[in-house]
């Protein structure tokens, strides 16, 4: 029989814990249009021509679709209420914009709206989750979602579940990938929501990452479509998890795929509403409505 002594005592002591579930911190992040330098495939040659771009009106107008009946609804029907969301934002949003993106996310108290100056992508990232994080001496599940993108209603319990159940396997690891690789394209249109089924292979959706206590890094610190060249991965290939949209503003290879895409059935506006709180009759209000977003109109 070997016995445990000092350091590693404390470390089995803190992972035992964990499979109760109870000390360990969830964070999500989600970037909803922050004027980062570098971390998009669109350049500009200053922060201003980027905060040009990014507040433009229409474009706007389909990040706040997309939000609001994706990203938002998908967050609030979590089934695990033991996490925090960040939405990041710049600070030179305009006031409008602002005030509905906080508007909409008050009734969510998991969601904290957060405000980030301009910086490079992956540091300013980095940065607002320490800080949420601040002196926890706790491990944490981290996970990012774009803000056109849902999760499943029980991807936190999941996660939190997962990394559990693993604790004896893990308790020599550093850090753990737990992936959910099936998941659905889809593109709203004001007739609906246009889907297909896929098998994805580390998107930045449907996947969290855990995190010792005292690490400084975070799961925006690394490309999620290498997280398993450097960590141990846990991969569910049967649940669905995620609904990653396609649109013409898709900074990501996403952008443009709508080939295979094929309207709801009957059964499958069912499956959306039950897995990601995800309704079509306001998908197609949301997107059936003016292009140009002013104020909060």
């Amino acid at each position: 029989m070997t016995l445990l002594t000092g350091a590693a005592f404390a470390t089995f002591a803190q992972l035992k814990r964990t499979a109760s579930g109870t000390y360990m911190r969830v964070i999500g992040l989600c970037r909803f249009s922050y004027p980062a330098i570098g971390g998009f495939k669109r350049m500009h040659d200053s922060v201003e021509e980027r905060e040009a771009y990014l507040f433009a009106p229409e474009r706007m107008a389909l990040r706040f679709r997309h939000f609001e009946t994706l990203t938002l609804p998908s967050i609030a029907a979590q089934k695990d209420k033991r996490f925090t969301f960040l939405v990041v934002t710049g600070e030179r949003m305009p006031k409008p914009y602002w005030e509905r993106l906080n508007d909409i996310c008050a009734p969510v108290p998991e969601i904290k709206v957060v405000t980030a100056p301009p910086a490079k992508h992956r540091t300013a990232m980095q940065d607002v989750i320490l800080r949420e994080l601040g002196n926890d001496e706790l491990e944490s599940l981290q996970f990012r979602l774009d803000d056109d993108d849902a999760v499943g209603a029980n991807f936190v319990r999941s996660i939190r579940r997962t990394a559990r159940l693993a604790w004896k396997l893990r308790s020599e690891w550093q850090n753990l990938v737990i992936e959910f690789s099936r998941g659905y394209s889809v593109k709203l249109t004001p007739d609906g929501i246009l889907a297909q089924e896929i098998q994805g292979q580390f998107l930045a959706c449907g996947l969290a990452v855990l995190f010792r206590p005292g690490d400084m890094q975070t799961v925006m610190n690394f490309a999620h479509h290498k997280l398993h060249h450097t960590m141990p991965t846990i991969i569910d290939p049967t649940t669905p998890m995620y609904l990653r949209a396609v649109h013409d503003d898709n900074d990501s290879r996403a952008r443009g795929k709508d080939t295979g895409l094929k309207p709801l059935t009957d059964t499958d506006r069912t499956f959306f509403k039950a897995r990601f709180n995800v309704d079509e009759a306001a998908v197609q209000a949301a997107f059936g409505a003016p292009t140009a977003l002013r104020g909060k109109a």
